[in-house]
């Protein structure tokens, strides 16, 4: 008979493939810190800037290619995050230069990496009332940024705000905390849009409400957090056949 002291636990399935996936993101974690450690001036944009900030995401690029060419190209939710994270990238590098006409710019891209993510998560299962919260909080929160905007932003932020609490009801819509269905895939999705919206509603406050103290380093901290957040969630199926969340639907 075994004794109390000398049995072991055995981590179960979802523990073991996060786990897995750490060292593969040492090199983000890395990038993250030098971005946080160096602190370059955002009054003072250059590429040197920009090669820092964007850094991280190249790492998560790295992440998701060491699983394979042959992963992403047979599981399209991956594929479709990875592009998001090439998006990602660009829209970091226009938002160095924000204050010299290019916020826009950064505001498109993020657009479209949100439309490849609310894509990545897929339609499956629906979850109209998750919908119908994201769809109230979305309204609530332009309601709230309206009164600083003014031309074009007035309908651009409408959209955007749109885009992303999309994305964030697809993230959460097959997120699943107890039972047997429960994939930590589904908890790193729903966290990831989570922080994603609280670090673009801090961006938004501060840029056309009012100042918000500390705003670089929540918006950074959050960003940084929710795009590994993701990319960790597109790496749950290694089954050459279709979407995982679509899968599951089956």
């Amino acid at each position: 008979m075994t004794s109390w002291g000398s049995q072991t636990e055995t981590p179960a399935p979802g523990e073991r493939e996060v786990k897995s996936e750490g060292p593969k993101l040492v090199p983000f974690f890395k990038a993250t810190c030098v971005y946080f450690v160096l602190w370059l001036p955002s009054s003072s944009p250059s590429w040197v800037s920009a090669l820092i900030k964007c850094l991280p995401i190249f790492c998560l690029w790295l992440f998701l290619l060491a699983h394979g060419l042959g992963f992403l190209l047979t599981h399209p939710s991956a594929t479709r995050i990875f592009v998001g994270l090439v998006f990602s990238a660009l829209g970091d590098a226009f938002l160095i230069w924000q204050d010299q006409g290019y916020f826009v710019h950064g505001l498109l891209m993020f657009a479209v990496t949100h439309m490849l993510y609310a894509s990545a998560f897929g339609m499956r299962p629906l979850a109209l009332r998750t919908g119908l919260v994201m769809a109230v909080l979305s309204g609530l929160c332009y309601a709230l940024l309206y009164p600083g905007l003014s031309g074009a932003f007035t309908y651009l932020v409408g959209v955007y705000v749109a885009l992303i609490s999309f994305m964030g009801w697809r993230a959460m819509a097959g997120l699943r905390l107890v039972g047997a269905a429960w994939r930590w895939t589904e908890l790193a999705a729903g966290s990831g849009a989570l922080l994603f919206i609280i670090s673009d509603l801090t961006i938004a406050l501060n840029k056309f409400c009012f100042p918000v103290p500390y705003s670089r380093a929540l918006i950074m901290s959050t960003y940084y957090a929710a795009q590994m957040l993701i990319a960790l969630s597109a790496v749950e199926s290694r089954e050459p056949v279709e979407d995982y969340r679509l899968s599951k639907a089956n």
